[in-house]
C-alpha cells in the first residue's frame, strides 16, 4: 500500500482513482477542478478530497495526474497551488496525460531538480479500458522510478512498459494515435464503400474480419458506425487535439504524416458539423451526408 494523490477525476481519472483504491489498496487522495465531482468520489470510494493539487500532493509516495493538455498539466503541477510544491523528495509523479514530448522532458526535468521523479505515462484504451482497468500504459523515464511507478500503475493496466528517456511515452501515444486515425478512416470508406454497393454490411465485416483487415476498431466499431451512432467512446474534439500534437512533434522531428494530416482536417469537417463530442468513429459521417 502506498500514499497516492489522483489529480483530474474526468471520463478516464474517476475510474483510474478508483481501481486504485479498491484493486491497489492504496490511501488516495483526489483533486478535481470541479470540486463536486472529488465530493462524489470520496462518496463512493473513501479517501480524501484535497482543495488543490499541492494539498493533495504533499506527503505522498505517488502522485498522478490525467488532465486535457500542456496547459493544464502545467497548471496542475508548476502553478501557484501546483502539486511540484507540496511533493516530497523521492517521490514520483506518473503523469497520464496524454501531452506534448516537450512538456514531459521540461517537467521530468524540473522534478529532478527539486528531488523527485516524473514519469510520462499516456494511456490508451478509452473510458471502457479505464473503468475495466486494462489500459495499455506507455511510458518514458528513468528505469529505476519507473520500476516502482509501474507497481501503482498495475491497479488499471492491462501493458505497462517503459519505452525510453523522458517524452517516450508521449512518443509512443503519437503512433498509436497516427496508427488510429489511418484505421478509422479506412474503415469508415470500407463501411460507406459497402453499403453503396448494396452489400450486407454484417455479412461482409463477419468475412473480412476473419482476415487481414481485422482490427479493433472493427470489432468493436463497425455496428456503430453502420448505425450512425457516435456517443461510444473518444471525442473527436480531444482526437484534433493528439493529432495537433503529433504534427507539431512531426514538424520538429522531420518525420512525413501525410495521411494523418489529411484525416485531422477531415475530423475538422466533423466538427463543423456539429460534432465536436462524437467519438472518433464519427468519420463515416462526413462520408455520408
Amino acid at each position: 500500500m502506498a500514499r497516492v494523490a489522483f489529480l483530474g477525476l474526468g471520463v478516464m481519472g474517476y475510474p483510474m482513482a478508483g481501481h486504485l483504491k479498491t484493486k491497489g489498496g492504496h490511501e488516495v487522495a483526489v483533486y478535481n477542478r470541479t470540486g463536486a465531482t472529488a465530493e462524489k468520489w470520496t462518496s463512493q470510494y473513501g479517501g480524501r478530497s484535497a482543495p488543490g493539487p499541492q494539498a493533495a500532493a504533499e506527503g505522498q509516495d505517488f502522485v498522478l495526474a490525467c488532465v486535457g493538455n500542456d496547459n493544464d498539466l502545467r497548471e496542475v503541477t508548476l502553478g501557484s497551488a501546483g502539486a511540484f510544491r507540496g511533493m516530497k523528495r523521492g517521490a514520483i509523479f506518473i503523469d497520464h496525460t496524454t501531452a506534448s514530448a516537450e512538456v514531459a522532458r521540461e517537467l521530468h526535468a524540473e522534478a529532478r531538480k527539486r528531488g523527485f521523479d516524473f514519469v510520462d505515462a499516456p494511456v490508451s484504451g478509452g473510458q471502457a479500458g479505464a473503468e475495466n482497468g486494462v489500459l495499455t500504459v506507455m511510458c518514458g523515464g528513468d528505469p529505476e522510478p519507473y520500476g516502482r511507478a509501474e507497481k501503482v500503475i498495475a491497479a488499471y493496466a492491462r501493458m505497462c512498459k517503459l519505452l525510453g528517456p523522458s517524452g517516450a511515452g508521449q512518443l509512443t501515444k503519437m503512433v498509436n494515435q497516427i496508427c488510429i486515425a489511418g484505421l478509422v478512416e479506412g474503415l469508415a470508406e470500407g463501411i460507406h464503400f459497402a453499403k453503396k454497393s448494396g452489400l450486407d454490411v454484417d455479412a461482409v465485416i463477419e468475412t473480412i474480419s476473419k482476415g487481414a483487415a481485422q482490427s479493433w476498431q472493427m470489432e468493436n466499431r463497425y455496428k456503430t458506425m453502420a448505425a450512425g451512432k457516435f456517443d461510444f467512446g473518444f471525442a473527436v474534439d480531444w482526437m484534433r487535439k493528439d493529432l495537433a500534437i503529433c504534427l507539431d512533434e512531426a514538424r520538429r522531428n522531420g518525420a512525413n504524416l501525410p495521411i494523418a494530416a489529411l484525416i485531422d482536417q477531415f475530423y475538422a469537417e466533423v466538427q463543423k458539423m456539429g460534432g465536436r463530442r462524437w467519438d472518433t468513429s464519427a468519420l463515416i459521417a462526413r462520408l455520408e451526408r
